[in-house]
């Protein structure tokens, strides 16, 4: 008897350039602000990319996207 695993295999999901800006950023522990300063940008818009980040890898702070990343050695 031969078993199938049918369970889909989907390919993780891939964060572009800015997003792992933002994470390596956050992940050091620094302020919205200071990492929005860093990047040229918007308080606003790091916040919506953090959200975004997370709504993409189905975690529920920024925190834990950055875990997520740096055990996948992205960070």
């Amino acid at each position: 008897m031969i078993l199938v695993d049918a369970t889909p295999k989907v390919d993780p999901p891939v964060l572009d350039e800015d997003a792992l800006a933002v994470l390596r950023l956050l992940a050091q522990g620094l302020p919205i602000d200071t990492v929005a300063v860093r990047l040229g940008v918007s308080g606003r818009t790091v916040r919506r990319r953090s959200r975004a980040i997370c709504q993409r890898l189905n975690v529920s702070a920024p925190i834990a996207a950055a875990v997520w990343a740096a055990q996948r050695g992205l960070l």
